[in-house]
């Protein structure tokens, strides 16, 4: 009864405008049911938190022996006058010889070499690129409805699916897709994957150069992610090629990772400049739509056909502390999730072939449920690391009280009714962030993730326009959105920006960063909104 009441709270329903019938000249309409994204901030579970609490108490012997010391330090030498203070330190160094303080400071200055040493170097992102298609790869939503139907790879009810899709997507009229989508040719071909990826990942870091005044030599890592198409020689080898990189460069090419792997790849980056020091690493993020065109008739492998657009991002990262000053962020954390383990999730966004043999991505119903499920582990484990000590105390003593409180219960209906009516404290994760970057992956999603964070208007408004404009982009969309921001001129000097992606696997990462900069300078031909 209980699993019953759970899947219904997860169904909503929406009543759907069919026209005029033709028979009778009556308005007909039809009662459309579909599932929500579970409410993932009022079900949380302790496990989902202790990962982030890990890091707190990896590091609770500071925390908890540091204000002991302050304090007792604080208390002995505010007992003491100016004078008694001078008089105790003279007496007490005039005790010992020279030999004794030398070696004391030695110990002390080797101890604080190893400790700067030791600590992680940060990372620093000086700038990064999005790449804006020529005007002349622009379609609108009717004109690709005309030309997919021009093309002959679709019946009526694919056309007709597919155009009911594309009208509650949240896409606009401007999106870009390849020419070879818009021909009766097959477009999944090698030639036409390398063409496309040469257009948007070249345009991409032709861009990133020219921002950032830095030569492809003096990139030493080198990180590619594209979860379609993966040709050999890899996308990372052709742009060594293209660039004429140095021969010494690590370079990485990730595949089949979905739309979270940007994230991936710049936790990677970010490893290879911890192991490599005063190193500069590059991260391109990119998807070849045409190379994934479905012209089948499945209909759950026809909504990647409606939302996947051209687009590619590139970032510059750095570990030089010289960097410092002329970098605009610097990463703060990288949570990542993956729920690949359970079989629901690892099939619940699938490549395969249908029955006529026709290569697609499949999606699957149960898609929002999943996604909320790694939202919520996600989510409340980046928690602990972001938010105020304040929203963590009130958060984590709730969520205690609930475990102690119902966790041992019978399973009965009263303790069930109980449990559903005392909800935890929600952490209010605008305290945490000025900017959020959510994955642009539908209008459905976002207005889902909306509702449950409790963001506002505002907070979603660079998600939304991104859907818009440029439509899913897939790994780039996130930095679509930190470049509408930015052309907006809203980021302002120590403001956090949280990016949060998902994809296929299922997995959902989150990056945040912090602003050493206010963007304060109008938009330019390297900014993709201008």
């Amino acid at each position: 009864m209980a699993r019953n009441q759970e899947e219904h709270h997860l169904l909503s329903t929406e009543i759907v405008n069919r026209g005029m019938e033709s028979s009778s000249g009556s308005m007909t309409f039809s009662v459309r049911v579909r599932r929500r994204l579970p409410d993932f901030v009022q079900s949380v579970n302790l496990k989902y938190v202790k990962l982030g609490y890990h890091y707190l108490i990896n590091h609770g012997i500071y925390l908890a022996t540091i204000p002991v010391l302050v304090l007792v330090f604080s208390a002995e030498v505010g007992s003491l006058s100016r004078e008694e203070l001078w008089r105790k330190l003279w007496d007490s160094t005039g005790r010992y010889d020279l030999a004794t303080v030398l070696a004391f400071f030695g110990v002390f200055v080797f101890t604080l070499s190893v400790y700067f040493m030791s600590r992680p170097r940060s990372v620093y992102l000086l700038d990064f690129a999005c790449y804006r298609p020529h005007d002349d790869l622009k379609v609108s939503k009717e004109k690709l409805i005309q030309q997919a139907r021009k093309s002959g790879k679709f019946d009526e009810a694919s056309l007709q699916f597919q155009e009911r899709i594309l009208e509650s997507s949240g896409i606009g009229d401007e999106t870009y897709v390849p020419k070879a989508i818009m021909s009766g040719e097959n477009c999944s071909t090698m030639k036409e994957g390398r063409a496309e990826a040469s257009i948007v990942m070249f345009g991409a870091l032709d861009e990133l150069f020219e921002k950032t005044r830095i030569r492809p030599k003096d990139v030493g890592v080198l990180v590619v992610n594209c979860s379609i198409f993966n040709p050999t020689p890899s996308l990372s080898a052709m742009i060594i090629n293209h660039y004429k990189m140095r021969g010494n460069i690590l370079s990485f090419n990730l595949g089949g990772m979905g739309c979270s792997a940007g994230i991936i790849a710049l936790d990677l980056a970010r490893d290879m400049l911890q192991a490599n020091p005063n190193n500069y690493a590059v991260v391109v993020s990119t998807e070849m739509v045409g190379y994934n065109w479905y012209p089948g008739k499945e209909r759950s492998m026809l909504i990647p056909n409606c939302f996947f657009r051209m687009g590619c991002s590139a970032l510059l990262l750095s570990n030089r502390r010289s960097d410092y000053r002329r970098a605009k962020y610097r990463l703060e954390h990288i949570v990542r999730t993956h729920k690949g383990a359970d079989d629901r999730s690892f099939r619940c966004v699938y490549q395969k072939e249908d029955e006529q043999r026709f290569k697609g991505i499949m999606v699957s119903k149960d898609l929002m449920e999943i996604g909320g499920d790694a939202l919520k582990t996600n989510i409340t484990t980046l928690g602990p690391l972001v938010l105020p000590f304040s929203e963590q105390l009130l958060f984590f003593a709730t969520l205690v009280w609930r475990h102690f409180l119902f966790g041992t219960g019978g399973g009965g209906s009263s303790a069930g009714s109980q449990n559903s009516n005392s909800k935890p404290y929600i952490p209010d994760y605008k305290l945490a962030f000025e900017h959020f970057c959510v994955h642009a992956a539908s209008k459905t999603v976002l207005d889902e993730l909306q509702r449950n964070l409790e963001l506002s208007d505002k907070n979603m408004e660079a998600s939304r326009t991104t859907l818009h404009r440029f439509g899913n982009t897939s790994s780039s969309s996130i930095w679509y959105e930190l470049a509408y921001l930015e052309a907006k001129q809203r980021v302002k000097r120590g403001d956090r920006v949280w990016q949060l992606a998902f994809g296929s696997g299922f997995k959902c990462n989150s990056a945040v960063w912090r602003s050493l900069r206010s963007i304060t300078k109008p938009p330019t031909n390297n900014n993709p909104w201008l």
